[in-house]
């Protein structure tokens, strides 16, 4: 049994029961496992490439 919750006439939220609710959340969220064994989540980390900082020399210490 789901309901429909409405603010001002527009649709705002769906009330359905907890054990729904629950098993919707378990296949939405893969565990820790299946995303180490998965191939869609690896891309390659792309790093942007260092600027060209000016030299600055160590402090003297008197």
């Amino acid at each position: 049994m789901t309901e429909m919750v409405t603010k001002r006439g527009a649709e705002a939220a769906v009330l359905v029961p907890v054990a729904q609710w629950r098993r919707m959340q378990t296949q939405a969220r893969p565990s820790l496992k299946s995303l180490l064994l998965s191939d869609q989540g690896r891309i390659e980390l792309v790093l942007p490439e260092r600027g060209v900082d000016q030299y600055r020399p160590p402090l003297a210490w008197e």
